[in-house]
């Protein structure tokens, strides 16, 4: 039984009619077809989605959705249209049995119809069961049966059959009325709730872009992200994985080794052995990546395909359309009908593609996340030995520059096989249409590719030296910006900034190596193109006579070729990405193979409690460096003293038991828990009560028991916002003591069984020493009973200890208690008979001078206001559009004549192209003559000199755009390093480090290498848009009613977004900073962390504030689907309509105009799309020089410049050192009280002065305005009768000395650390350092005063950076030397040494000291007291001490009287 007969039983009805359907001007479907296909096609396809989709409904269940009205409708119509179907079926019956004679079609078609119905009926409520608001399956199948429906509805008016079939009607109204239910799927809550078109069009996103044009966006508006993108899911996946790799190379090795040893293997297998040795060597990042992402990218690669295959539609409609032109008796509809199918499929083109670069964005999203979350987690467990491998700066880099990287290439990796794809498609059709001349083209593009690859290569190279160099940057200013206080109080800011220049010239000299490269490959590939249509269209005319050039060959090639310059210009980007990624992948898997600190270092024998039963260590640890062997036990409870001179091993003693160290052989046990408190305080930047409780909950009698006893209350008193003021980054704002006591404080709150104390008594004053002894580490204290370990330099203590270990050169020589040790007569008998005689009771004491210079602003702060306790200022949010002056900095930083000249060449490159394309139409509408077209060599050879003229335009202006980049970026980095240094200390109190470093890596980043290709393809797609729309309007000029209000939604559309995608953008940089400085603050307290086991809740935190970052880079990423949607559908609408009033005015226009406007229509979408992505994109990275630039405007060192222009200062000013301070007062701010007042003293030349006083009393802000750190608020300090206000601040800071209480040193050479301008010679340099006590010590390094030291000075104990500092002091030799707290981390026979060195070689000088010991300044001509800011006394020692005032009491504190 035929098609035929099955319509008809006399075969009367066919199935198809091409008379009926095509060649006619009013066509129409056949019964036949429209009963079986039209009604066949809905069914089909919901019968065979039905069995996948309810399989996905039952994997995922979203919760159930309650009946609504919606859903009440939805089923009502399904039931009504099955009712219809059986009518229809029964009539069919009925008819039948009153013998008439039925076709078997109208029996079949409404059954399978009606049960469908019921299907559909059944997956509306099963959907609602499983919580789905809308499907795209469910809505399209309404939709196809709606088409469907209504071909057949127009068929029947059409008839206008009297016997108007009203089920059929019915039956359409309902579908329709289905569809329309179907679009009014709404819900409040975004991507999730969405309904299938809502989530096609990215129309859920719209509510928040209502919001940000409304008023610039907010953090509160943002939404949370969705489960699948947290860092709780992402990251432990990546971790996971990784773990697998690296464990699988473990396996390998471990066989490999095995097959070695049990026989001896033939030769050949051994090298097949150490072949795949080397190529199981390392894990795999990639596999890892993979496994993790792998499959949810892989639907992004279906998008791609389905897209790539509709990308040729359009030059095939092309055809159809030019053809329908030449063809004057085809019907009018043809044309109409073309031009709908052109509208349909470039839509269908828009939405797949959006969707499929939302899967890449989503995806990239959640592989930086992975790698955030991976370096952090690793970070916190890598051992000391590999952590010195990377610095901070790069470890930073890793999370920052590295991870972008990825997210980078995400988006374009599918063009690795989608490109070779595209290419063989568009190759297809070109042989088609031109035959085998294509191949003279492809020959042209083969050439291209390995011209591209030698580029891509060098560029590699390239890249890895600038990110070397870049490194290199960021670690030095990392170190600048941690140690400004050192450089502004040695005068040192302009060594420091010619080494970073000197770093940065050398980075910007490969820049603009790249640059070159850079241009050279424009020039490749926006030439490569017209290289190609020029040599296929030269050889097709050339080879045979007869080869005509018209307009369907010439412009739908011409289409084919643009289609072909996508993914020729992609591939060599891709493939650089590539590069850049598998460089950015070698750094991050060799970071991840680092060596991990050995859980078993330390054994930690089970317990039930955090008391311990009987607390023992066996020590028995052979180590590289600092500790021989040792052998020791510590009984549970014991307090335990450790002394030893400066780098005997007493830390390292301590790294060891906490497990920080290599344990080569031996074992550590420690029972119960640990609490550490390390040699120098590490604060985080958070509240003061947030610093102590770290992280435990809170329990209010504990804590204020803990805060009485490490003497914080009367600091709570003084800080502006009590416990709850927020301390700086590296605690800034509070002083040394403070610090050291707050680190305390942190320990005894955790209440563990095991205390590690590295010497924190060395930093306070000695009534705070001997108070904080007493009340928590003594046997009276809170610890009593808990096993301590304290390693000291006060002698006052050991007497108390139960138990003390005398280290010299990393081994115990002695143990025992006191008074055993005193008895045996060995070197700590005598040790102790040298000093005690000048201590007795007195203990190291450093008296918390204000290191931070905030505490004296903080006493006068009584305010306890919330707002004066913020002290750092967040990164705001710039708002509104960026001003157009930030474009006019930009333009003159490269250079006015440069930028116009620029925009020039731009112009003549469109300009020849233009001209090219209208040429090319001339020549296709020229008369064909005998079988051949004459002047075609004219033709050929004006076409080619077009295609010259635009490859050098293209060449020049690459090159000159990217000259002016790297001239911009020279001159706005060398701005911001000169500003910044400039500042003064206020500021980089309260601006985060990481907020500096992210100026001077992220945003210069983006200023030298983004901004300058931004620009290029900004200039390019503007040109591009203009072109086209002057082509369509000069061959259609209807289409200028269309282009004006197509152009004003256009530009609406555009800036409709920009105001949230900028906001969007800015409050993403924002939030991004909080990331690495949590980072590099950890990267800090690495030690303390795993201490105290805390390693999980930072990396909650880490993980949170990743997530805060993600929130508002996923909107900025959806908004931009967004608008994608918007611009590719005015786009589609230029083609539809340049196609429509083509076709309309097909009698007036040629084939070649009509070919050139919709050739030139179709790139149309293209273009717009990148200028809005441009325009945009370079609004938000031009952001970057607004933040720049930011750090140009901020307060500087007052008016006073560095050096003076015309100074009168004698050479060897001071000569004498006399210092006259006259009514001296200051202020730290200007809102804030005097921290000193009134202060009026006259010290002659050659005096030495003591300065003491309480913590807070106003010490360290005397010297610092000797020093001008801070400017004088009244009165003034005269050196050798110049008052100093006068003078320039280099001349000032250089001709007076400072020994600072933290000693700060820089990666760099130890030369270099003592005189970085290179002012003295080699000998003059040794004669310090032997001044110093140093001269054994560098003596014995490998590369003497050339010994690299490592970031902060790591890689030496604090007793010999203090050295360091004193060397310095000795090298300048000046009249004027401030002493402030400098001993305090040396023990008594080195500050004998400093002391006595001191006495010796600054005897002609001026010396003023602020008194930690003060045996110290006992012999000093005069001391000068200090009280909340006033001078309470001055005067001799003596005398004071006769007086019986504040002198008296502490010195009889000290145990000096």
């Amino acid at each position: 039984m035929g098609i035929d007969s099955f319509c008809s039983l006399d075969g009367s009805d066919p199935f198809w009619d091409w008379n009926r359907t095509w060649q006619t001007h009013n066509p129409d479907l056949t019964p036949c077809f429209q009963n079986t296909v039209l009604v066949w096609i809905p069914c089909l396809y919901l019968w065979l989605s039905a069995p996948f989709y309810i399989l996905y409904l039952k994997r995922n269940d979203r919760g159930y959705i309650c009946m609504t009205h919606l859903n009440r409708a939805k089923t009502v119509i399904g039931f009504a249209l099955w009712l219809i179907c059986w009518a229809d079926v029964f009539y069919s019956f009925w008819e039948r049995g009153h013998d008439a004679t039925i076709a078997p079609v109208y029996l079949v078609s409404p059954t399978m119809l009606g049960v469908t119905m019921l299907l559909a009926t059944f997956l509306i409520q099963y959907e609602r069961m499983k919580g789905v608001q809308s499907s795209g399956v469910m809505l399209n199948f309404w939709l196809v049966a709606l088409v469907c429906a209504t071909v057949t509805f127009r068929s029947k008016i059409l008839h206008a059959l009297t016997e108007v079939n009203m089920t059929f009607a019915l039956k359409r109204t309902l579908f329709a009325v289905h569809v329309v239910i179907y679009f009014f799927n709404s819900n409040p809550c975004p991507e999730l709730g969405a309904s299938f078109l809502s989530r096609i069009t990215f129309w859920w996103i719209t509510g928040l872009m209502v919001i940000g044009y409304k008023r610039p966006l907010e953090e509160k508006d943002l939404w949370s992200l969705n489960t699948e993108d947290k860092s709780e899911k992402v990251v432990p996946q990546l971790v996971r994985r990784w773990d697998q790799e690296c464990n699988k190379v473990k396996r390998s090795e471990v066989r490999t080794k095995g097959e070695k040893k049990e026989g001896q293997p033939i030769e050949e297998s051994e090298i097949l052995l150490a072949k795949t040795l080397q190529k199981t060597g390392e894990p795999s990042l990639f596999c890892a990546l993979c496994r993790t992402f792998g499959p949810y990218f892989l639907v992004s690669s279906l998008y791609k395909i389905i897209h790539d295959i509709l990308m040729f539609v359009g030059p095939e409609i092309l055809r159809l359309l030019i053809q329908f032109v030449n063809d004057s008796s085809a019907p009018t509809w043809h044309g109409y009908f073309y031009t709908t199918l052109l509208l349909v499929c470039t839509c269908v083109q828009t939405l797949i593609l959006q969707k499929y670069f939302h899967v890449c964005f989503v995806t990239g999203m959640r592989l930086r996340t992975a790698i955030v979350g991976a370096v952090y987690r690793k970070a916190l467990v890598i051992t000391n030995a590999a952590r010195r491998t990377s610095t901070v700066g790069e470890i930073v880099n890793l999370m920052s520059v590295d991870a972008q990287r990825f997210m980078d290439l995400i988006t374009y990796i599918n063009m690795i096989w989608s490109a070779p794809l595209q290419v063989i498609l568009a190759l297809y059709f070109l042989w088609q249409n031109l035959g085998p001349s294509v191949l003279a083209g492809v020959a042209v593009m083969v050439l291209m590719v390995p011209l591209n690859a030698v580029i891509a290569m060098k560029t590699k190279t390239y890249q890895v030296a600038q990110m070397k160099s870049k490194d290199n940057r960021i670690k030095l200013m990392n170190e600048v910006l941690n140690g400004i206080k050192v450089l502004k109080l040695y005068a040192w800011e302009l060594a420091f900034k010619d080494k970073v220049s000197a770093i940065r010239e050398s980075e910007l000299r490969v820049l603009m190596k790249t640059a070159y490269l850079g241009a050279v490959s424009t020039f490749t590939w926006v030439c490569a193109p017209f290289l190609v249509a020029l040599s296929t269209f030269a050889v097709y005319v050339l080879v045979d006579d007869h080869n005509i050039l018209d307009a369907q060959k010439a412009f739908v090639s011409l289409a084919l070729f643009n289609i072909l310059r996508f993914p020729l210009n992609m591939l060599p980007m891709v493939i650089s990405s590539m590069v850049q990624a598998s460089v950015s992948m070698k750094r991050l898997r060799v970071f991840l193979s680092h060596e991990e600190l050995d859980e078993d270092n330390v054994e930690r024998p089970a317990i039930t409690a955090c008391e311990s039963s009987d607390s023992i260590w066996k020590s028995g640890i052979k180590q590289m460096c600092p500790i021989v062997v040792i052998n020791v036990r510590v009984p549970e409870g014991a307090f335990v003293a450790v002394v030893g001179h400066v780098g005997s091993g007493k830390s390292s003693l301590l790294s060891a038991l906490l497990g920080e160290m290599q344990k080569q052989e031996g074992s550590v046990s420690i029972k119960g828990s640990v609490a550490y408190v390390p040699q120098q305080a590490w604060i985080q930047n958070a509240t003061l009560k947030d610093n102590i409780l770290f992280g435990r909950e809170a329990k209010d009698s504990w804590y204020e028991k803990v805060v009485e006893a490490c003497a914080l209350l009367p600091d709570l008193e003084v800080l502006p916002g009590g416990d709850l003021t927020e301390i700086g980054e590296k605690g800034v704002n509070l002083s040394g003591g403070q610090k050291q006591r707050v680190s305390v404080a942190r320990a005894v709150y955790c209440n563990c069984a095991v205390y590690l104390l590295d010497d924190p008594l060395s930093a306070v004053d000695a009534h705070v020493g001997k108070h904080i002894f007493e009340k928590v580490i003594g046997p009276q204290g809170l610890l009593q009973g808990r096993t301590r370990v304290l390693v000291t330099h006060g002698l006052s203590f050991l007497p108390q200890a139960d138990l003390i270990l005398v280290m010299v050169d990393g081994e115990i020589t002695e143990m025992g208690s006191y008074t055993e040790l005193l008895g045996r007569q060995g070197a700590f008998a005598e040790f102790l008979r040298t000093y005690a005689s000048t201590e007795q009771e007195e203990v190291e004491e450093s008296v918390g001078g204000e290191a931070g210079l905030l505490v004296s602003e903080l006493l006068s702060c009584t305010t306890k206001s919330t707002e004066a306790a913020r002290l750092t200022e967040a990164d705001k949010a710039n708002t509104g559009r960026v001003k157009l002056s930030v474009f006019w900095e930009y333009m003159k930083a490269i250079g006015l004549p440069l930028s116009i000249f620029s925009i020039f060449l731009f112009f003549c490159h469109h300009l020849s192209s233009l001209g090219s394309n209208y040429w090319l139409s001339l020549w296709t509408d020229d008369p064909v003559i005998n079988n051949t077209q004459p002047n075609r060599e004219m033709r050929l050879g004006v076409y080619g000199a077009f295609g010259l003229t635009q490859g050098i335009a293209v060449f020049c202006y690459s090159v000159t755009v990217s000259v002016g980049g790297i001239l911009a970026s020279r001159y706005l980095h060398q701005t911001m390093l000169y500003n910044v240094l400039r500042s003064p200390m206020s500021f980089f109190e309260r601006t985060p480090s990481g907020n500096l470093v992210n100026r001077f890596a992220k945003e210069t980043d983006t200023i030298d290498t983004v901004i300058p290709s931004i620009i290029k393809m900004f200039m390019g797609s503007m040109f591009n848009v203009l072109g086209s729309c002057a082509v369509i309007l000069i061959a259609t000029p209807l289409v200028a009613i269309i282009i004006p209000p197509l152009g004003l939604l256009y530009f609406f559309v555009q800036r409709f977004y920009v105001a949230s995608s900028r906001q969007l953008k800015r409050l993403e940089s924002v939030s991004r900073s909080p990331v690495y400085t949590h980072f590099n603050e950890t990267l800090l307290g690495t030690s303390v962390i795993r201490a105290f086991g805390e390693q999980q809740r930072f990396i909650r935190e880490s993980d949170g504030r990743v997530d805060h970052n993600q929130t508002a880079y996923f909107p900025s990423i959806v908004a931009n689907r967004w608008l994608a949607v918007r611009l590719e559908f005015v786009g589609n609408c230029i083609v539809t309509f340049a196609a429509l009033f083509a076709v309309m005015a097909r009698d007036s226009l040629s084939p070649g105009i009509m070919g050139l406007s919709i050739s030139y229509a179709l790139q149309v979408t293209t273009s717009l799309n990148w200028l809005v992505r441009m325009s945009s994109e370079v609004e938000t990275n031009i952001v970057a020089v607004e933040k720049v630039k930011e750090y140009g405007d901020t307060e500087k060192e007052v008016s006073a410049e560095w050096r003076l222009e015309h100074s009168t200062l004698p050479a060897g000013w001071p000569t004498t050192g006399h210092i006259e301070i006259r009514n001296f007062g200051l202020r730290y701010r200007e809102d804030l009280e005097l921290a000193i007042s009134d202060i009026s003293v006259n010290i002659e030349g050659g005096e030495k002065v003591g300065i003491v006083g309480r913590t807070g009393a106003g010490k360290s802000s005397l010297t610092l305005g000797l020093f001008r750190i801070i400017e004088a608020a009244q009165g003034e300090i005269c050196i050798d009768g110049v008052n100093i206000a006068k003078l320039g601040l280099h001349e000032l800071r250089s001709r007076i000395t400072i020994i600072p209480q933290d000693p700060v040193l820089f990666s760099g050479s130890l030369r270099m650390n003592l005189d970085p301008f290179d002012g003295y010679t080699d000998e003059e340099v040794w004669r310090a350092l032997e001044l110093a006590h140093l001269k054994n010590f560098v003596s014995g390094l490998p590369d003497k005063l050339n010994h690299e030291c490592s970031e902060g000075g790591e890689n030496l104990s604090l007793g010999q950076r203090q050295l360091v500092c004193l060397a310095r002091a000795l090298l300048r030799k000046t009249k004027i030397l401030v002493l402030d707290e400098a001993t305090a981390a040396v023990d008594l026979e080195t500050d004998n040494l400093i002391q006595s060195t001191i006495r010796t070689q600054f005897e002609d000088c001026t010396v003023l000291t602020i008194a930690h010991r003060l045996n110290t300044i006992m012999d000093y001509t005069r001391v000068l007291v200090l009280d909340k800011g006033h001078m309470a006394e001055f005067g001799s020692p003596s005398n004071l001490i006769a007086k019986k005032g504040i002198f008296y009491k502490m010195a009889k504190d000290s145990g000096l009287v």
